[in-house]
């Protein structure tokens, strides 16, 4: 045989593969068809039976019966199945059908209900006055639509679940801080609905990904706030020994989870320098990070009342802490008074002064092999003080400042008691998305007089309806109000 002839040969086997993938593809796009066929003949069949069974009832005749099995189940075996063809793992339709507690139809907006025609069904499980409902939802529009309407509280056309269940779980689950599983058990028991964890655990990654912007968009706005708040506390991702930081302002709460304890954690969000101003502990990372910064009395005060307890026979302990609360009584009285539009700069220097004097030991050589442990712990405490003078007395000068960091301490509270329960992250994927969810529901709750599921729910919806949130529109109206005049 030639090699004409053996060229003439492969050419014909090629065509006839060619021909055969051919075949092949045409009969799966006519299985595909005949399945979605089925399915909606199945659903139309449902629907008939209920239509006459009303009617039926209606009328006072008897209910009708259906002999002939009109199920996808008949028809299995009739035919191969696709070759490699493996379940994706969601509830076929037919078996959604006896589920169906309503049917809510939802027509294109704008358009006459005449010219609509059904285009589309959707099965979304819904929280109905506190009780789980299974809803068809059927799509009405007109045939040359390209794009079906939308479903209320439906965050896309291939959710099965509203968006009030994804907030309950994500409230339960990192609000509350109670774990997946008994997340799910709360749920069922009160709203009947039953939740696998690894449902649960797909719609908290949902609406991790739906508040990324959200989340980014709330850490902008922190960074061009006049006060921030920060504190940190201890976190686990794994095995690993790690950081949950608290970024707060009156309006504005950021969380980071599962991070560094370093200074680049802290700018990563206030820049290199924050500038405005800054309330924080004494811990050394938030030296030099603010153009003006003051420290918490709160954690000052604790140690001065921490010594004197634990050593109540040295009666100069308890002088100390006297004095020491007086000089923070007379500063918060002087930011508090009003008439004091000028002159409060000589009131901290007469602050500073008395610092000094109550810190008489500051700058006293410790001799860690003779001195007791108490009284080196105190020349400390009057170091921290004299050493950080400068940052005791800003919210004197500023009087929309805070004295403590109060705020954010409230804030990295509930992530302390989680982390004790021995409910953090598993992975630095999860300990991210925490930050994320955790972060728009505590700053939303500022924003509340009643932090409840119904207001959630009511400014999610105005998001959806105005295209943009409330985070964003603020960003966005300071932005414009900082921008330059045009020319």
């Amino acid at each position: 045989m030639g090699s004409d002839d053996i060229t003439l040969l492969l050419t014909q086997v090629g065509m006839r593969l060619d021909q055969q993938e051919q075949r092949i593809q045409e009969q799966e796009q006519r299985i595909q068809e005949q399945d979605q066929q089925i399915q909606d003949l199945v659903a139309e069949n449902e629907r008939l039976k209920t239509l006459l069974k009303d009617k039926g009832a209606s009328k006072g005749s008897k209910s009708p019966k259906f002999t002939e099995n009109y199920s996808v189940d008949k028809h299995k075996g009739s035919r191969k199945s696709k070759r490699g063809r493996q379940s994706t793992g969601r509830r076929p339709q037919h078996s959604k059908v006896s589920l169906i507690d309503d049917y809510v139809d939802v027509y294109e907006p704008g358009v006459a209900k005449s010219g609509c025609i059904e285009r589309r069904q959707q099965y979304v499980w819904r929280i109905i006055d506190g009780k789980a409902t299974y809803i068809c939802y059927r799509l009405f529009a007109r045939p040359e639509s390209q794009q079906l309407p939308t479903i209320a509280g439906v965050r896309s056309s291939l959710s099965e679940y509203g968006i009030e269940i994804i907030l309950i779980v994500a409230f339960l689950h990192y609000w509350v801080g109670i774990s997946l599983d008994n997340t799910c058990g709360v749920v069922k028991f009160f709203t009947g609905l039953g939740l696998s964890k690894s449902q649960a655990n797909a719609l908290l990654e949902q609406l991790s990904r739906d508040w990324q912007d959200q989340y980014d968009t709330i850490a902008e706005l922190l960074s061009r706030q006049l006060v921030i708040y920060i504190d940190e506390t201890g976190w686990k991702v794994g095995n690993d020994s790690c950081y949950t930081w608290a970024f707060s302002t009156a309006m504005h709460v950021l969380f980071r989870c599962g991070v560094g304890r370093g200074k680049a954690e802290a700018q990563a969000i206030v820049g290199e320098q924050f500038e405005g101003i800054g309330v924080t502990d004494d811990y050394g990372a938030y030296q030099s990070l603010f153009t003006e910064h003051q420290l918490c009395w709160a954690h000052l005060l604790r140690k001065a009342i921490k010594l004197m307890l634990q050593h109540p026979e040295q009666t100069e302990y308890k002088a100390f802490l006297d004095d020491l609360y007086r000089i923070y009584q007379q500063a918060v009285r002087w930011q508090k008074d009003q008439r004091l539009s000028v002159g409060r700069t000589d009131k901290v220097n007469s602050l500073k002064t008395r610092i000094r004097k109550v810190c008489r030991d500051a700058g006293t050589p410790i001799d860690k092999d003779t001195m007791p442990t108490h009284q080196q712990t105190f020349i400390r405490l009057q170091n921290e003080l004299v050493n950080g003078i400068e940052a005791l007395f800003v919210f004197v000068v500023h009087p929309h400042v805070e004295p403590t960091n109060n705020r954010s301490e409230r804030n990295v509270r509930r992530e302390a008691e989680v982390r004790k329960g021995g409910r953090t992250s598993k992975t630095d994927h999860g300990a991210e998305r925490r930050g994320i969810i955790m972060t728009v529901l505590a700053t939303l709750n500022t924003r509340f007089e009643r932090f409840t599921l119904k207001t959630l729910l009511a400014e999610i919806d105005r998001w959806v309806d105005a295209g943009i949130s409330l985070f964003q529109a603020e960003l966005a109206e300071i932005k414009q109000a900082n921008a330059p005049p045009m020319a």
